[in-house]
């Protein structure tokens, strides 16, 4: 929803008149039809790239008449795109702060769950049990994050005879513990880092274990997530403060302090497997994504597929994800995580039961829309393909564009008064899929996760991907709050990456004092100069010609022989 989108609404002239917070007034007021046009052209038309080779199937099925989103953001509105073209009505939840966001707008229904904080609202249960009595819905997806992979919510879910559009209790509680589901993986004959088998009792205990496992050792929280109490230690009295921290920090981020203790696997990438299972016995893998590119063991940059894998690699890490979901009698989408080293040795993580943020890309390159197949899954139906109809077609790239310091990683929050996204095809950007919960005239809140969009790039090879990338992340506007853009166009340019040569440790490594921002060269600074000169030129509207003199210290733009513009490319421009 932006300017051009509205303008056949409001007229330029009108527009031009308006501060920022009066057009968004304005837009609001339209016509609740009107409206979910608008919104159908910002998210469902720019969320649907999928490849050419897209699996299709005609099915004469029932699902669910209406489903309830236990979220927000852009995966609220990216589940309620798929269930519009199903023909599933939708209800949105909200809290106060996002009574005029996107995803709230964009729902058939909307019930609003209680206050600003998230434990008061998205996390409130009995809230969202009453949203689900007021308006009859038959099923819930709760997207990624808040009660996505919480049993709790998901058995009383079915106590109420609604439909939890994720796995079964059984598996959550498992996969969602890491010492239970290590066990598990070690059942199911999958691969596992070296470790302690236990709970680690005290400090002294994780030193004693450390120097049985050899160091360098992983401490990390039974029950953490996305980097919560977890340390490497090298020696023993980096065991005992990393004990001490990461114990701490796992009581403060989930109530549970128990700490694990296995082997460090130095230079690791971090690739994952997305599967799918029906509730008929039915498991397939659909392929690997690559998630190396971190800061603070959370996701920056994601592609599908790996540069590193090889195809004897992927099926082997495919076939042991299948044989893990097998074993919890998994059905739904979901994901396993493994460390994979130098020597392509891979090793169980974690299994995420949910869908993941990253899931776009895998959608991209196989063609399968993963929350349809998701709904499908919880409507009792059976898969609609098997191992056979998944191939890797092309590739995908995910920038994950969020309001913050790109120096630092601290959240930017405040109005966003421009914001214009790069999703005009005749400009080229037919290959771009940008998943977003928000618009411009948004506000970007303290109270929630700062993305701004998900952006993913589609092409044949790996370097046509990041091409369209380049030139999608060069044609945001964003403005109002900081944004990680220059750090993510930084990224996807430096020799390492382009060469695929990548770990977990890239970010620290290619930036140890932190992104500081790029740094022109000398060559590259008169060039910057020369360009300013031409665009000078060009918007005074005088006919040029361009001649460059064989001075060392000057450069001459020609005007018609009788004019010239003349910089001094060293310190500052002389006229």
């Amino acid at each position: 929803l932006n300017t051009a989108q509205a303008g056949e609404s409001i007229s330029a002239t009108q527009r031009k008149g308006f501060g920022s917070r009066d057009y968004l007034r304005t837009v609001v007021m339209l016509s609740l039809s009107k409206l979910k046009g608008l919104l159908s052209l910002n998210t469902a038309q720019a969320g649907k790239l999928y490849t050419s080779q897209i699996i299709t199937r005609q099915f004469a099925e029932k699902t669910f008449d209406k489903i309830l989103i236990a979220n927000r953001g852009e995966i609220a509105c990216r589940v309620m795109g798929t269930c519009r073209d199903m023909g599933i009505k939708t209800v949105a939840i909200y809290s106060d702060a996002d009574s005029q966001s996107l995803h709230t707008l964009m729902g058939d229904e909307k019930v609003n769950v209680g206050p600003a904080l998230a434990s008061d609202s998205y996390l409130n249960m009995d809230a969202i049990f009453r949203a689900i009595d007021q308006t009859g819905a038959q099923a819930v997806h709760p997207g990624y994050g808040f009660l996505s992979e919480n049993q709790q919510f998901a058995e009383e879910l079915a106590n109420r005879g609604v439909e939890f559009i994720g796995p079964k209790q059984h598996a959550i509680d498992v996969m969602g513990d890491k010492l239970a589901s290590k066990r598990t993986a070690l059942k199911a004959n999958v691969n596992i880092i070296p470790g302690f088998d236990g709970i680690v009792k005290d400090a002294d205990e994780a030193v004693s274990l450390a120097k049985e496992i050899g160091y360098p050792v992983m401490l990390k929280a039974s029950a953490g997530g996305g980097g919560k109490g977890m340390r490497v230690a090298w020696n023993d009295e980096e065991t005992r403060q990393g004990f001490l921290l990461a114990q701490e920090e796992a009581k403060s981020a989930v109530k549970d302090d128990r700490l694990l203790i296995e082997k460090f696997i130095d230079k690791p990438r971090h690739i994952e497997i997305q599967v799918l299972a029906d509730q008929h016995g039915n498991t397939v893998y659909l392929n690997e994504r690559e998630c190396s590119i971190q800061r603070r063991n959370q996701k920056v940059i994601e592609e599908a597929p790996s540069t590193f894998l090889d195809p004897e690699t992927r099926r082997a890490m495919g076939k042991q994800a299948v044989m893990l979901a097998k074993a919890v009698d998994y059905c739904s989408a979901g994901t396993v995580e493994f460390l994979v080293d130098s020597q392509k040795k891979f090793y169980f993580l974690e299994m995420n039961t949910r869908l993941q943020v990253e899931h776009p890309i895998t959608e991209c390159t196989t063609g399968v829309d993963i929350v349809k197949e998701m709904i499908r899954v919880a409507a009792g139906l059976p898969l609609a393909y098997s191992q056979a109809d998944i191939g890797i077609n092309g590739w995908a790239v995910e920038a994950r564009v969020y309001a913050e310091d790109p120096e630092k990683f601290l959240p930017s929050t405040g109005y966003l008064s421009t914001y214009i996204e790069p999703v005009d095809k005749t400009k080229g950007f037919e290959n771009v899929r940008i998943d977003t919960g928000i618009f411009e005239g948004s506000t970007i809140s303290m109270y929630y996760d700062p993305m701004i969009s998900k952006l993913i790039t589609h092409g044949p090879t790996r370097q046509d991907a990041l091409n369209s990338l380049a030139e999608a992340l060069d044609h945001y506007t964003i403005r109002g709050v900081n944004h990680n853009i220059p750090l993510l166009r930084d990224i996807i340019t430096q020799p390492k990456f382009v060469q695929g040569d990548i770990t977990t440790k890239f970010i620290e490594e290619i930036y140890p004092n932190g992104f500081k921002g790029r740094s022109l060269t000398e060559i590259e600074r008169k060039q910057l100069l020369a360009a300013a000169c031409y665009m000078h030129v060009e918007r005074e509207n005088i006919a040029y010609s361009l001649v460059t003199s064989d001075c060392d210290d000057y450069e001459h733009v020609n005007i018609n022989a009788d004019r010239e513009l003349v910089v001094k490319l060293e310190d500052a421009i002389e006229r």
